[in-house]
């Protein structure tokens, strides 16, 4: 699979846990919860890119707040269109793990104002619809944004545009760090700072939100245009079975 490792998974030495609630959707859901499965997206492909440096400290307080994390690498991802059909490895490993997860954390660097090519890349990837299963829909989604110089919020603002095309519920908080290369060490660890501590609140309140969702997700988004859609297409294949039957000629022999 094209999953990023996440280096020192359980060491998190910005953050403060006589602060951090280990199970911050206890209460929430009848226990036994199952870990919230959260998949990850980043936009930037550079060795020292602070999008996936960003995700894996939220990947690492997903862990850490009870949840599974996993993190696509998009470093051989076709551009959409490229192949025929979609039809490469990364297109169908991305697609099957959109299905896998209940919950999603987007992160892009900020780029002439706007999310990456890498990160739309990777969303216009993900199909409203395929083979009648919705791969992104009734999911929880948070949005983060990297940026090289003052904090912005273009590329946040436009991530909560495609998760509401994606039929996607993205949860009120957000992360914008600003003049990101100021905010990791040489480790690539991210520094303390109230940045830190915003994605701590996104991921806390992402994990409530997907639990929070998980026995409802079905019913939020059931809709009358598609249980409409569908009993007319119900309708017309029994019809043109109906036709075959009584077809002239069909099931009689000849004399």
């Amino acid at each position: 699979m094209r999953l990023r490792p996440l280096p020192d998974p359980d060491h998190l030495p910005a953050l403060q846990p006589r602060h951090a609630h280990r199970r911050p959707a206890q209460g929430l859901a009848p226990e036994p919860q199952a870990p919230p499965r959260i998949l990850l997206l980043y936009g930037s492909l550079r060795a020292r890119s602070y999008s996936r440096l960003a995700i894996e400290e939220a990947a690492r307080l997903v862990r850490y707040f009870g949840g599974e994390p996993r993190i696509f690498d998009p470093s051989d991802l076709p551009l959409p269109g490229q192949v025929r059909d979609d039809d490469h490895p990364a297109v169908h490993e991305l697609r099957e793990l959109s299905l896998w997860s209940e919950g999603q954390i987007w992160c892009s660097p900020e780029r002439h104002g706007q999310i990456s090519s890498v990160m739309k890349a990777q969303i216009d990837h993900l199909p409203l619809s395929m083979g009648g299963i919705r791969p992104t829909q009734g999911r929880a989604l948070a949005v983060m944004q990297v940026s090289g110089g003052s904090q912005s919020f273009n590329s946040v603002n436009t991530l909560r545009l495609l998760g509401r095309w994606m039929r996607m519920f993205t949860i009120p908080n957000q992360s914008s760090v600003a003049q990101a290369f100021r905010q990791f060490d040489e480790a690539g660890r991210m520094l303390p700072s109230g940045y830190y501590e915003r994605i701590v609140d996104v991921v806390e309140e992402l994990v409530r939100f997907t639990v929070l969702l998980r026995p409802h997700a079905a019913q939020l988004v059931d809709r009358y245009s598609e249980r409409r859609q569908a009993a007319d297409a119900a309708l017309e294949a029994a019809n043109d079975l109906s036709s075959i039957a009584i077809a002239p000629g069909r099931g009689t022999a000849r004399a």
